[in-house]
């Protein structure tokens, strides 16, 4: 298929916070680089979930003059951390037992999609030119290294076929490309694979994590307060060992953001995190809040935690991988915005220079790991090393405590290493080996089925168009998934996407097969994460389908 192609200077995909600060970085040192930043939403922050607070230190070192221009939300002012004990009962730690690297001083709680939508027309004033609607698809590969991607075709039936609207997508062609997808990318994914990027890292670890937004009464409004925590509902049932937290957050306008986060690591494939969600709403710490409020927004989204030691090798010939698509956040301090912000700064830094000096593009930049290992980054993502895997070998309570007195006694001088070495997805038992969860009706008023929730994602997708979850092989939701672990995909999704349902054979017994309703799709990629036959690839749809977040 011939196709229309494009070059520049430097190509990034994704418009987070990684891609959108490499593009303002790189304008600011190189003023005549010609950069393309893609988008698959609809516009930018449209896709973009958090909770979110924000350190603002790489803000504040990315545009010094103008950062508190910058929607910064409501700034923290009260900071509170609770173990559930049940369904009923918490005990709120003294600051004192609280983690050091938890206290969230000089922070702000945001809206990540606002801060990216500013950060846009911050790159858009210094000449980069953004494409929201284009999915970036496939990699162009010549010759051993990236030379840029080729954006999805619009215009395809379900069975692939043109129709009369298909206009074929675009080679966009780049000396350097930048991946900057978020959380488990698709081309981020074929990268670390065909460049064998994870050879020195442990196994990635991820969470989804899960956010409503909530209107609620002004006498129950106290903007700047931060409530985290961890317990109840999460590692009650026999055999789940699942972990996570919540948050509460107080935005400004009689606003509130709450959520749960879930470690994709459990182990009872009849555990439901969007349910577990649920639950957690109908503890007294959450309805004090709640009630009376009206549910305004919902998503979910993976969460990339693994930390310094799974970080991929990150540099590859022809770009970098940067930010959530190769796994920055601190999950010790429950935070990622800062530190995907500096590696797309540092992934300027490093092309700048290398174009600046004659470089014609396209070799690996194994400069930037220097850059990277010398930058505060580095030291934050290296202090926080061993807490995600001392939670998970010591569970909440001695992995919390481990952590307590590593942070207090030795802070980025740990002599420990602590490693997690099986995959999150390989950790399911046997679903005749678990004990099924019953989970109760939802009531409407604190806890909500998934297709109303994905109403209030203003999720869209063009339902003629190929399915963009594919299976490898799809028989095995049925003679692998079904039998092994109750096919764990009706569960684990958080919007409802996947179904068995019993398929009508005339003269025969009915068969069970799996639905996808693709339409539902809020773009979490938690099957691509969790299932257990690593049989579902999730791809881009359409340019510009999927959720669209106002305010989230």
């Amino acid at each position: 298929m011939e196709r229309e192609a494009m070059e520049f200077d430097v190509v990034i995909v994704g418009g987070g916070p990684a891609g959108l600060s490499a593009a303002i970085a790189l304008k600011q040192q190189s003023p005549d680089l010609a950069v393309c930043l893609l988008e698959k939403g609809a516009e930018i922050g449209a896709h973009l979930l958090s909770g979110a607070l924000l350190d603002p230190v790489a803000l504040k070192e990315l545009l010094p003059d103008s950062w508190q221009q910058a929607p910064l939300g409501a700034p923290v002012t009260d900071d509170r951390v609770h173990l559930l004990q049940s369904a009923t009962r918490a005990l709120q730690l003294p600051h004192w037992a609280v983690p050091p690297r938890m206290h969230n001083d000089n922070c702000h709680i945001i809206s990540l999609g606002n801060l990216c939508r500013w950060l846009g027309q911050q790159a858009e004033s210094l000449g980069v030119e953004i494409y929201p609607g284009f999915a970036a698809s496939e990699l162009i590969l010549e010759k051993g290294r990236v030379r840029g991607v080729i954006t999805g075709d619009l215009g395809l039936d379900r069975e692939g076929n043109p129709k009369a609207d298909h206009v074929p997508g675009m080679a966009l062609l780049g000396r350097y490309t930048l991946l900057a997808e978020g959380a488990r990318g698709h081309l981020g994914k074929q990268l670390i694979a065909e460049f064998n990027l994870e050879s020195d890292a442990q196994p990635q670890h991820y969470a989804i994590g899960f956010k409503e937004l909530w209107q609620v009464p002004a006498s129950q409004s106290k903007p700047g307060l931060v409530l985290h925590g961890s317990g109840w509902p999460l590692g009650e049932e026999k055999g789940s060992k699942s972990q996570g937290g919540f948050y509460l957050y107080h935005l400004a306008d009689n606003q509130v953001a709450v959520g749960l986060i879930v470690d994709l690591n459990y182990q009872n494939p009849w555990l439901s995190p969007f349910d577990e969600f649920q639950r957690l709403k109908h503890h007294p710490l959450i309805t004090d809040t709640l009630q009376g409020g009206e549910r305004i927004s919902y998503g979910a989204r993976a969460i990339t935690k693994g930390g310094w030691h799974s970080l991929p090798r990150m540099h590859f010939p022809g770009g970098l991988l940067i930010g959530c698509d190769a796994g920055t956040l601190d999950f010790s301090r429950i935070k990622g915005i800062h530190c995907a912000m500096k590696s797309g700064m540092l992934a300027a830094k490093t092309v700048a220079m290398s174009l600046r000096g004659g470089d014609e593009g396209g070799r690996d930049l194994a400069e930037f790991g220097d850059a990277l290992q010398q930058s505060w980054l580095a030291q934050e993502l290296k202090a926080a090393r061993n807490f995600g895997a001392a939670l998970h070998r010591f569970g909440p309570w001695f992995g919390g405590a481990f952590n307590w007195l590593e942070q207090r006694l030795w802070g980025k001088g740990s002599p420990v290493t602590l490693l997690d070495k099986e995959p999150d997805y390989r950790q399911l038992r046997l679903a005749s080996r678990c004990q099924p969860i019953p989970y109760p009706k939802p009531d409407g008023k604190f806890s909500f089925d998934k297709l109303s929730s994905v109403y209030l994602a203003n999720t869209s997708h063009d339902e003629d168009q190929p399915c963009h979850l594919k299976l490898q092989d799809a028989s095995i939701p049925v003679t692998v998934n079904l039998p092994t672990w109750a096919e764990p995909a009706q569960r684990y999704c958080p919007a409802g996407v996947f179904e068995i349902v019993e398929t009508e054979i005339p003269g025969a017994d009915s068969q069970p097969r799996l639905q996808i309703n693709a339409a539902n799709c809020i773009h979490c990629k938690t099957c691509d994460i969790k299932d257990p036959s690593q049989n579902i690839v999730w791809t881009p749809p359409q340019g510009g389908s999927g959720p669209n977040y106002p305010n989230m």
